[in-house]
């Protein structure tokens, strides 16, 4: 009997090593075979593929594990570190940028990354001479790079970037997309289809999009950091948030984005699941026209800040994919100011203050509100529980829902032109810099057409505060700077800042190692599928 137990052992010890070698067999011939994948789900097309054209985050999601930049930000982090510079001189007047670079690098073309290749991606966008800046629309250029002077090759490793002025968050800049690196040689063979061509020196190489259907990644087997251990990235644009839930719950899709609130409950009890989260550089807010009546007056300005209960829109609404922001730089940002608190909902200060500006029997305004859009969340549901928290202090609002298009072409005209009282708006961070926030928000300067201030906000002390840490290389000096200004910005209320969106990503079991990014980028390069 004892003999026959330990056969029956044995034969059961036997059998398991014979299937988990199978299990382990079959893995390294996934691999070998370039079977592993990973199948991610975004809410819209991407429009390009090019590097330096890339405007939105669909297209930034599926795109950028082709490039690599000079320097890129850490994991989970907005720091800088080295990527295809090995390192970097900055000239003590802050004008002059060193670069030394990686040598050996190929792009995934067989040609050789070098010192020309970072001159010619600059030189594209910027120089309108340039032979292939007319390859693409360049719509970062001037963000990114418009402080440039000129670009010099020293010798093939080595370039020299200088700037016309100062400029404290240039190397941030140069972690963005539009500072990516590309190949000289594909920009010339595909003129303006290298959108549809691209060519980098990134973990995945380009391999085939069909418009609609799916963009296809692979493994670059010579990538100079270590190869990646997944060998196929497959992106599929996919507009309807429950067909895109449905397509990752029937297991067609392996990752998607962008999940109806409704349903997170639900996915985070699913053992079938894992919902990755992490707070964003992003913020949603509405604006003032702060130029003209009734919101020219820092009083109503004040008061409609004290009328809204932000708690309750990002509780039952937002069910948790958001947190409400304390202040108009989000949490994840250096330089934001902890100490700040947000409005309090107080209907009955509000109504004082109305009061005290003359409005004690109410007042009338137009809300304009897009359908959908870029980091709007979801402006309609949000926009009826503001109409309606409003009307409870004797503000009546009428709200305009415009297509997003036509939205943004309304709002980011000249003051004369522009037509609101208040408006909704959200802003995704690129670089990691409080200036990407702060002075594009809030300097008078950026005033559209000439950036996005689109509450024509005007302070004097800001406008220094923010030109000032514009030149400033001490970090923590601009801190305090950056800090100063949202204080000073939070108490003249022109916008409404209610949230700061919750990056989320739903993901099946066998994902392991994805890390979200505070730039909304997805990396994939250590990401392993078990």
């Amino acid at each position: 009997m004892k003999m026959k137990i330990n056969k029956l052992l044995m034969g059961t010890l036997i059998a398991a090593i014979m299937i988990l070698g199978a299990c382990s067999s079959k893995t390294s011939d996934q691999e070998k075979s370039g079977n592993s994948q990973i199948v991610i789900g975004l809410e819209a097309e991407p429009t390009s593929l090019d590097a330096h054209q890339i405007s939105d985050y669909n297209s930034s999601r599926a795109a950028m594990e082709i490039y690599d930049q000079l320097v890129q930000f850490k994991d989970e982090s907005t720091e800088i570190e080295p990527d295809l510079a090995e390192k970097w001189d900055v000239s003590d007047n802050g004008l002059v940028y060193t670069f030394y670079l990686k040598k050996g690098v190929k792009f995934h073309d067989g040609t050789d990354f070098n010192a020309d290749a970072v001159k010619f991606s600059i030189d594209r966008q910027i120089d309108p001479k340039h032979p292939y800046h007319n390859t693409g629309q360049f719509a970062y250029a001037d963000f990114t790079f418009g402080m440039v002077k000129k670009v010099e090759v020293v010798d093939d490793y080595t370039v020299k970037i200088t700037l016309k002025e100062r400029f404290a968050p240039f190397l941030g800049n140069l972690a963005m997309h539009a500072a990516s690196i590309v190949s000289p040689a594909a920009v010339k063979k595909y003129g303006a289809d290298f959108t549809k061509h691209p060519v980098g020196t990134g973990p995945y190489k380009f391999s085939s999009w069909n418009p609609g259907v799916e963009i296809v990644l692979k493994k670059n087997k010579d990538y100079f950091n270590g190869k990646a251990k997944v060998n196929t990235l497959i992106f599929k644009p996919i507009t309807d948030p429950q067909t895109r839930l449905a397509e990752l719950e029937s297991g067609n899709i392996d990752m998607i984005v962008n999940i109806p609130p409704d349903d997170l409950s639900r996915l985070r009890a699913d053992d079938n699941f894992q919902v990755i989260e992490q707070a964003g550089m992003h913020l949603w807010w509405t604006a003032f026209n702060t130029q003209k009546k009734p919101f020219n007056d820092i009083r109503v300005r004040q008061a409609v800040n004290y009328a809204i209960n932000k708690e309750s829109i990002v509780k039952d609404i937002l069910k948790g994919t958001g947190e409400v922001a304390n202040t108009v730089l989000p949490s994840t940002v250096w330089g934001h100011n902890a100490e700040l608190k947000n409005y309090e909902y107080n209907p009955e200060k509000a109504k004082q203050l109305l009061s005290e500006a003359g409005y004690k029997d109410g007042l009338k305004v137009t809300y304009w509100v897009p359908e959908s859009g870029s980091g709007m969340q979801q402006p309609q549901a949000m926009a009826a529980a503001i109409q309606s928290d409003l009307a409870k202090v004797g503000i009546e609002v009428k709200i305009q829902t415009i297509e997003w298009g036509a939205y943004l072409d309304k709002v980011f005209v000249p003051v004369a032109e522009n037509e609101m009282d208040m408006h909704q708006m959200s802003w995704i961070g690129d670089n990691g810099d409080p200036d990407n926030f702060l002075y594009i928000l809030f300097s008078s300067q950026q005033w559209p057409t000439a950036g996005f201030n689109d509450a024509y906000y005007k302070n004097k002390e800001v406008d220094q505060l923010l030109n000032d840490a514009r030149v400033t290389e001490d970090k923590g000096e601009r801190t305090k700077m950056y800090e100063k200004a949202q204080e000073i910005i939070m108490k003249d209320a022109p916008w409404v800042v209610i949230d700061s969106e919750k990056q989320i990503v739903v993901a099946g079991k066998k994902i392991k190692n994805f890390k979200l990014h505070p730039t909304g980028v997805f990396r994939f390069a250590n990401v392993e599928v078990q």
